[in-house]
């Protein structure tokens, strides 16, 4: 399929921040081995992984350490090698202590032994494919975090056409897709077509946004010959969102309170696509991410490789360190990041940028009354109307909140992005969702 045969299509809403890409000329390069790392049992969406390794258990890189806790989860592997200390309280992204397996690294790197290449990936069936990621522990690793394995199995009745690799990495600052995309064009598209063999599918668009043209060329030579599209999109945020994704490419709306697959759609992120690769063809679990870390606070910017569990502060130290004016860190990019609220943290299989932001790059002004502007109605690519969900939840009306689609709000950020009166309006939104599905649990006993 040539790529001209797409025609592109526009959505609604989205807003134009400075692209900020400080890393996009720097070669991707590995962090040495930490001596410790914290690895999470909860980086995915879904049951957090059970462990299976005690304290005193000798494990190499590769060993799994962790099993899904059920369908929705994931397997969980070492990183290292070394000696697990223990099973852990540690501080986790999300903002409190969770449970973490912590290894003792012993220096030499060793590979677990059942880590052996396959010669013809593309020659197994579309279960074992599905197995060897499920067993991988493969997860959305453009931030989602969703199982990979859960993602490529839609239910009977929901058929699927086309799979889109998203390759937009539309957040501010984020370079790591872009420098994958460079580095490993032909592992992305082979991850691509194994998901594609998983699904049926024939259709697998590729799309990129216009600001990596030599990623879209390197994309184009990997496909050549193939049926593979590779589309250039217009650059504009939140471009590389599922729904805004599937609108501007196919012209298909997702239903409110719907998926993708309701469109006969599926979207893998390219991080995704070559964790594919490595887990089917190179027989590797994933256990390290392509990451920027980057921001005007770190004094030497970089792409780097990182192994799972290593702990933030490790990674900014590796890079020189933080410049004193830093008033913010954040794991991700700035419009949908999550704050660093302890710099033990540890990267995660979702981590995609750590961002280290100064006071002259902070809105910092203080909140006032909502001006009636429409500016965030304007901006929003799903169609809502922020002001309304947000003053209902100011007011603990959350029935209303919902009134207002307040679930359909994909926490983009384009909203508050665009607010004069500096209302947390994403803030809210979270919140207003916690509250309904609790309310919801709740109800149902």
């Amino acid at each position: 399929m040539a790529s001209d045969t797409i025609k592109t299509y526009r959505f609604r809403g989205g807003v134009h921040p400075p692209e900020e890409k400080l890393t996009k000329s720097i070669p991707v390069r590995t962090m040495p081995m930490p001596d410790k790392v914290f690895i999470p049992l909860s980086q995915h969406l879904g049951a957090p992984a059970k462990p299976i390794v005690s304290p005193g258990d000798r494990v190499t890189v590769g060993t799994k350490i962790a099993d899904a806790g059920g369908f929705v989860s994931a397997p969980v592997h070492s990183s290292i090698s070394g000696v697990v200390k223990g099973i852990v309280d540690y501080p986790h992204p999300a903002g409190r202590n969770l449970p973490a397996v912590e290894i003792e690294g012993d220096g030499t790197d060793q590979r677990d032994g059942a880590v052996k290449p396959r010669s013809n990936p593309m020659d197994l069936d579309p279960g074992q494919i599905k197995e060897i990621i499920r067993e991988a522990g493969l997860v959305g690793m453009g931030g989602a975090t969703f199982p990979t394995h859960v993602k490529l199995s839609p239910p009977e009745g929901k058929p699927i056409d086309t799979l889109i690799i998203n390759g937009a990495e539309c957040e501010p600052y984020l370079t790591a897709d872009h420098r994958l995309m460079l580095d490993a064009p032909d592992h992305i598209v082979t991850g691509a077509e194994l998901m594609g063999k998983i699904l049926g599918v024939r259709r697998i668009i590729i799309a990129v946004e216009k600001n990596k043209m030599d990623a879209v060329a390197a994309l184009k030579k990997a496909v050549l010959g193939g049926d593979t599209a590779v589309v250039a999109l217009a650059v504009k945020y939140p471009q590389g969102a599922e729904k805004q994704l599937i609108k501007a490419l196919l012209d298909r709306s997702v239903p409110s309170g719907g998926l993708p697959m309701d469109v006969k759609v599926v979207v893998q992120n390219v991080g995704t696509a070559n964790a594919v690769y490595e887990a089917v063809a190179e027989n590797r679990p994933l256990v390290s991410r392509y990451c920027s870390v980057t921001g005007p606070g770190i004094k030497n910017p970089a792409n780097l490789v990182l192994r799972i569990g290593t702990p933030v502060s490790k990674v900014i130290e590796y890079c020189g360190g933080l410049t004193q004016d830093v008033r913010k860190v954040i794991l991700g990019g700035p419009m949908m990041g999550i704050a660093v609220w302890d710099f033990s943290v540890p990267v995660m299989k979702g981590t995609s940028g750590i961002l280290a932001l100064t006071e002259e790059y902070l809105d910092e002004n203080r909140e006032g009354p909502c001006l009636r502007c429409g500016n965030c109605v304007r901006v929003c690519p799903m169609g809502l109307t922020p002001l309304m969900f947000a003053r209902h939840t100011q007011l603990g009306a959350f029935d209303r909140a919902e009134e207002f689609n307040v679930m359909d709000c994909i926490e983009c950020g384009c909203c508050a992005y665009e607010c004069p009166a500096h209302i947390p309006l994403v803030h809210l939104a979270k919140y207003a969702k916690a509250e309904i599905q609790a309310r919801r649990r709740k109800a149902q006993g």
